[in-house]
């Protein structure tokens, strides 16, 4: 059975790789020129259910928890499993509470039990919220991987493509997954805008992400090779693609500041930003449209929540198995 897959960003790849190793005749497209080049390419790439269930649906949870052992599985070494933590300044500490109420586990943590977490945070914060079941991965590493596997299994991953080669143009099934370039033709489907700053830092280590409570503009640092750290991500409404703007610079900058001073220190290497494509229930959804299916709406949570979606699509494309009706992409 042959299917496209439209789309390499973390949806297409985790879809295009569970397809494969169902059998299946895959082939990748994607406009751009390199793997995760939209909104997965600047993901925090943390695998955190229990943290993300506390501003979401219990599905998140649900459909989230197994996504380590999904992405261990496809891509060994890459899963960094060493939980998340969770911390607030001296005036908002209250925000711990809310926060522990509104999901579970985790453990408390006085100032001695994070210092051990993190010795570069030593006397930093009082009280924090440790989720020890959490994991992280580099999102930007783990889309070369996923892609290179599918290269070395044979199968087609063609950047700078938007349609099939002329001697690829029928197939059995279509999987789009090409998020935000969906606004607009899928019902529902709008654009939450995410910005986030790489800093290098060569006297600071985490070992972990850390995230940072604020009830204007919480943040995460999340820890990347080469003395570097990914701080994201601002979540404003819009479909806007333009770069970074000198406000979320700076809240950004600050709320790393919070976290620890050394940061004002830092080099800032990158920034970026990118649209999330999200429904009103902020969960992604499978859909078929004049018989292709639809995959997007991951909104913040790509890299939690594509195994699970990945897995869905796999099991309705084996069902429904359409071997003598050849569809054009």
């Amino acid at each position: 059975m042959r299917v496209l897959v439209k789309g390499a960003g973390v949806a297409g790849l985790t879809v295009a790789w569970q397809l494969y190793r169902h059998g299946l005749d895959v082939t990748v497209i994607d406009h751009a020129e390199r793997a995760g080049a939209g909104a997965s390419g600047i993901a925090g790439g943390m695998l955190a259910p229990w943290c993300e269930r506390e501003a979401g649906d219990e599905r998140v949870l649900t459909l989230g928890r197994l996504a380590a052992d999904w992405w261990e599985a496809a891509l060994p070494g890459h899963v960094c499993r060493r939980g998340t933590l969770v911390v607030a300044g001296g005036r908002d500490t209250g925000e711990l509470d809310r926060f522990a109420r509104r999901t579970s586990g985790w453990e408390w943590r006085d100032g001695a039990g994070i210092a051990a977490l993190e010795p570069d945070l030593a006397g930093r914060f009082h009280q924090a919220l440790f989720f020890p079941a959490e994991a992280h991965l580099d999102p930007r590493a783990a889309l070369s991987a996923l892609t290179a596997g599918l290269e070395e299994a044979r199968m087609r991953v063609r950047f700078g493509q938007a349609a099939p080669a002329p001697s690829e143009l029928t197939f059995d099934r279509v999987v789009d997954c090409t998020g935000d370039a969906q606004i607009g033709h899928l019902p529902g489907l709008r654009g939450v805008r995410g910005e986030m700053l790489f800093l290098q830092m060569r006297d600071l280590a985490f070992s972990r992400p850390i995230r940072l409570l604020h009830p204007r503009y919480p943040i995460y640092i999340v820890p990347r090779e080469n003395a570097r750290f990914m701080v994201g991500a601002t979540m404003i409404e819009s479909d806007d693609r333009d770069a970074v703007t000198a406000r979320s610079l700076m809240e950004l900058m600050n709320a790393a500041y919070a976290v620890h001073p050394a940061f004002g220190e830092a080099r800032v290497v990158e920034t970026g930003a990118g649209v999330r494509p999200a429904y009103p229930d902020n969960l992604p959804r499978i859909t078929e449209h004049d018989g292709v299916i639809h995959v997007n709406g991951f909104y913040r949570h790509g890299f939690l929540l594509a195994p699970a979606m990945a897995g869905e699509v796999a099991r309705q494309v084996l069902q429904n198995d359409r071997r003598d009706e050849r569809i054009a992409p």
